[in-house]
């Protein structure tokens, strides 16, 4: 039996100040009174993590809508009838409201039985014609209705649209065609609320112009962790494991944390095509069956050391089985009774909107899907519950093998998983504030730069306690000029990082080119991704907008990698602490100092790595390889000739400079030209020069051979 070899992983210690649970005078956490402040638009984006309380924030807008904005109804969309239940009543007065969330039993069709065409459709149509107020429907009910009756049915209404990466921009995507007809229209409300505002297949969620429509709500990872009374920790660790993961599984379950355990798809590499089998095997190795609970149909295994697991297998297709358990989970009574259940096997299921507060480790088999899918996951264990301190996401990956028929398949899973981490770095870090370098720069109040306080003669580093927000000085730094793209500077780089890190050309580059200019990937695939996503701003804010995107993810890599040179623990692995994979699962923190040093790492990183150069300039950071660390603990982690047989399937498919690839490094030479009086030489020792130089022969080329036109 192989152990599981560690890749890229984060571990993440939050202050606890509860800040993200208290509830103000209304009954509002921090993050519904922020929604509830923009109340007032018609169209309203809210993009918050799972478990921060998006539900809950939209019943107190639509309650105001209804009341006092002059609308008939509200109309509430989920993805599957299961997060209907999120949406049953709520008794807001209780806790200061004004009003209480009411659903007539006969509007909230998600608890309807049968499927979302047909008698559902039809009851949307009565609801229409009712005098009642709330509606709660599926994505796909909900398109059927919008087919059947037209857009002007929903005329002055809200349609609350929950989890909202379902929508696309491609015009294929029936779900997105409805929301650009009712925005078209303009005479119905929008609430569209995502924990993920990206598609795992890199598709735009909306077009630039209806997306600019949106006001948007923004509430971070880091805020809803930073402000949790009772999770401090979270770690992500992602494993390669050569052979059946069942029988490696062991090594990174443990039966005394609360688990969702999500097996692979069957088509997956890691699957035995035997998925009950499967979860038999992962029950004999948990401990002996002792039978089946008669009221929940829970499975009980008594382990070695004579616990009782109460084990919900919700991967067995016997409908009367796999129902008792589904309905036995969703008990509102045991919501919060930790004892009602042990761990959780899953295929499809309990992953987006499930609730299971008491979640501990979400431990994921084999690649999923897509990116948003590993943020829907990672989302269930990071609920907030008494005596819960840590939450821990794992995902085991099959070692590429070269006997593998479908090694390219094992190859694009790692890049996939790799991109995840540094996403998932990403979103976890406090929000950065990036100033361009200036001698009559001040120091901004309420940011403590540091031992020494603030230097005029250096660009500082400055950290915010009570947002945790960092500030950093960077020479040469564009500062957007329109409110949009500051706008996007603060709020939406974590979008554009997401597509950076998703383009598998860029990843593919990034981690095996030998031959790679970094600026090739930071100022030209990262200005083509920003290009295409903001169209519409001038080109002097496309360049600020990239800049700051690229220097926020690579400022997060470089403390990353200053702290694991340095020993510090901003990125540790997962098991027994000891940093190979190895050890029961159960990855105990030791020592409080331990956490103390874990809490301030990412700040302690970026400020040493930003007084290790002579000047924290763009130059510098865009030449910066953005996936340099993740390639370094790659490669310490998988087998020499397993690194060579991935660098060999990627290089294979490289190919030469594209014309649209040599028009963008003809408009950097141009940009060159204009800062330093000439064009970039193809002589120069500098490499990026020569690049750019090389682009625009190659562009010329081309455009002599009539390639543009």
């Amino acid at each position: 039996m192989s152990k599981p070899i560690a890749i890229p992983a984060v571990s993440v210690t939050y202050a606890q100040d509860g800040t993200s649970t208290k509830p103000n005078a209304l009954g509002m956490r921090l993050m519904q009174e922020r929604a509830y402040q923009k109340r007032g638009e018609q169209y309203l984006l809210i993009k918050s993590p799972p478990a921060s309380g998006k539900s809950r924030a939209l019943m107190f807008i639509a309650l105001d809508k209804l009341a006092n904005q002059k609308l008939k109804q509200a109309i509430v969309v989920v993805p599957e009838k299961s997060i209907g239940a999120s949406f049953h009543d709520e008794p807001l007065s209780q806790f200061g409201f004004w009003a209480d969330w009411h659903v007539e039993p006969r509007w909230n069709l998600c608890d309807a039985p049968g499927g979302d065409n047909g008698g559902k459709v039809n009851a949307v149509k009565k609801f229409l014609a009712s005098e009642d107020k709330i509606l709660v429907c599926t994505h796909a009910t909900f398109r059927f209705a919008v087919d059947q009756f037209g857009i002007e049915a929903f005329d002055d209404r809200l349609i609350a649209v929950d989890e909202f990466h379902h929508v696309s921009a491609n015009p294929d995507n029936k779900l997105g065609d409805h929301i650009r007809q009712l925005m078209s229209q303009g005479k119905t409300h929008l609430i569209a609320m995502t924990g993920s505002y990206f598609r795992g297949d890199a598709i735009a969620v909306l077009n630039p112009e209806d997306e600019s429509k949106f006001d948007t709500v923004t509430y971070t990872y880091y805020e809803q962790l930073n402000g949790y009374q009772y999770l401090k920790q979270l770690d992500i660790g992602y494993y390669f494991y050569a052979g059946s993961y069942t029988d490696t599984i062991m090594q990174v379950l443990n039966p005394n944390e609360k688990t969702i355990l999500h097996i692979p798809n069957v088509n997956s590499r890691e699957s035995t095509k035997d998925k009950i089998r499967e979860v038999e095997h992962i029950i004999e190795e948990l401990g002996e069956w002792q039978g089946t609970d008669p009221q929940t149909g829970f499975q009980l295994v008594k382990t070695a050391d004579g616990t009782l697991l109460k084990i919900a297998d919700i991967v067995d297709d016997d409908p009367s089985k796999r129902d008792k358990v589904a309905a036995a989970l969703k008990d509102p009574a045991q919501k919060h009774n930790r004892e009602h259940v042990d761990i959780i096997i899953a295929l499809g299921m309990a992953k987006e909107g499930f609730d299971w507060i008491w979640c501990e480790h979400a431990l994921t088999i084999g690649y999923r899907s897509s990116l948003t899918e590993i943020v829907q996951i990672i989302g269930r264990a990071t609920r907030d519950a008494p005596g819960k301190t840590r939450a821990r996401f794992t995902n085991l990956i099959a070692e590429p093998d070269a006997s593998e028929a479908a090694v390219t398949e094992a190859v694009n899973d790692t890049l996939k998983a790799i991109a995840a981490s540094l996403l998932m770095e990403q979103v976890l870090a406090p929000r950065f504030e990036f100033k361009p370098k200036h001698p009559n720069n001040q120091p901004t109040p309420g940011f403590d730069y540091g031992e020494g306080g603030y230097n005029p003669g250096q660009c500082n580093v400055g950290i915010n306690p009570e947002t945790g927000q960092i500030q950093l000085e960077i020479k040469g730094l564009a500062e957007p000029k329109s409110q949009e793209a500051e706008r996007i500077c603060r709020e939406d780089l974590t979008e554009l990082i997401t597509a950076f890190v998703q383009d598998k050309p860029t990843i593919e580059r990034g981690l095996f080119d030998e031959e790679l200019v970094p600026e090739e990937l930071t100022q030209v695939r990262m200005g083509k991704i920003v290009k295409e996503k903001f169209p519409n701003l001038e080109v002097e804010d496309q360049e600020a907008v990239r800049q700051h995107a690229i220097a926020a993810l690579n400022l997060v890599q470089q403390a990353k990698r200053t702290m694991n040179e340095a020993g510090g623990t901003y990125n540790i692995n997962l098991g027994d602490g000891s940093g190979d994979g190895s050890g029961d699962g159960s990855g105990d923190s030791s020592g409080d100092s331990n956490n103390v040093a874990k809490n301030t790492a990412l700040i302690d990183g970026v400020r040493q790595f930003a007084l290790s150069v002579t000047e924290l300039d763009m130059d510098l950071i865009d030449r910066i390889n953005p996936f340099g660390e993740a390639y370094a603990i790659l490669a310490k982690s998988m087998s020499e000739e397993r690194l060579k047989q991935v660098a060999a399937v990627i290089a294979a498919k490289r190919t030469s400079l594209t014309p649209e690839e040599s028009k963008a490094l003809a408009v950097r030479a141009l940009n060159f030209k204009k800062e330093r009086g000439r064009l970039p030489s193809a002589n120069s020792p500098d490499a990026w020069e020569k690049r750019m130089a090389e682009g625009a022969a190659a562009f010329v080329r081309f455009k002599d051979e009539g390639r543009y036109e």
